[in-house]
């Protein structure tokens, strides 16, 4: 089996730098291509990422991983621009979404324009995956993994609190680092939950073969948010994997420290899943 060859490019994106890591096993002609999306104060490298991508590779896919413009991190992983995370909004991850697929399509990522184009998030990436997939019909099979279902994350007094302090302070446990939101996401929310950043509506509108991967004991993102996805989709369109017990990242950690079953079987039935929906 061929080994997959990385090399690594930077985009223009809406808050900024998008870096993007290309993998893939042959570089001259077209293959299926499939994007991996991180989600909330993740980045492309985080943990399960590039084992990901690397069998993706392998399995002769083109793997294509971002760090979008508005996560505040640099291509070696670090919070390098705390002010691009404190305005990033989930319609600038959409922006970013559009000059990936554009660029992918133009061949400006060192690959020939992809024959199929998939994807991939986990958490919040999941559901821009979502909204990706409802309005691009390039995406021919999709795969969330704990996938928010909705953009109102925060209740309304944090909402209402977060307005008259101009921001809201989260910690990244990663590196303990405190990380400030301004109201710009707010903002997005107020103007477009009810329209383009309306999920369910969004999964109403998918065609693609679907795959919802989700574990019972999520902490962060209730359970209850992969069932109104499948609820939302079309009829025969959604695939379903419950991992019974696993959290968030299905056991996965910063830095990796290796593979174990739940994540076997999600590794597993994402490649199996696009091997059958790309060409």
């Amino acid at each position: 089996m061929a080994t997959p060859v990385l090399e690594k490019f930077t985009l223009s994106g809406a808050l900024g730098e998008i870096f993007v890591d290309v993998r893939a096993t042959d570089r001259r002609a077209p293959l299926p291509a499939v994007i991996i999306l991180h989600g909330f104060k993740g980045f492309k490298d985080w943990g399960m990422f590039p084992p990901l991508a690397e069998r993706l590779a392998r399995a002769g896919f083109a793997a294509i991983s971002l760090n979008v413009s508005g996560s505040g991190v640099d291509d070696a992983g670090l919070p390098a621009w705390p002010d691009r995370f404190s305005r990033n909004t989930f319609s600038a991850e959409q922006a970013d979404l559009d000059r990936l697929l554009a660029d992918l399509d133009a061949g400006r990522l060192g690959l020939p324009r992809p024959t199929s184009v998939g994807i991939v998030g986990h958490s919040r990436g999941g559901g821009m995956a979502v909204l990706f997939a409802g309005r691009a019909p390039r995406v021919g099979a999709l795969v969330t993994w704990a996938a928010i279902s909705h953009v109102r994350r925060w209740q309304p007094a944090q909402m209402e609190s977060w307005r008259r302090a101009g921001r809201l302070d989260v910690v990244n446990t990663r590196t303990g680092q405190i990380q400030s939101l301004l109201p710009d996401v707010l903002d997005d929310i107020e103007a477009h939950a009810d329209g383009a950043l309306d999920i369910p509506a969004a999964a109403g509108r998918i065609a693609a073969p679907w795959l919802v991967i989700h574990g019972s004991a999520d902490e962060a993102v209730p359970f209850a948010e992969a069932d109104r996805l499948a609820a939302a989709a079309r009829p025969g369109v959604v695939d379903r994997l419950t991992l019974p017990g696993a959290g968030h990242t299905f056991g996965a950690m910063h830095p990796f420290a290796g593979m174990n079953p739940d994540l076997e079987r999600v590794f597993d039935r994402t490649i199996a899943h696009f091997g059958r929906a790309l060409r």
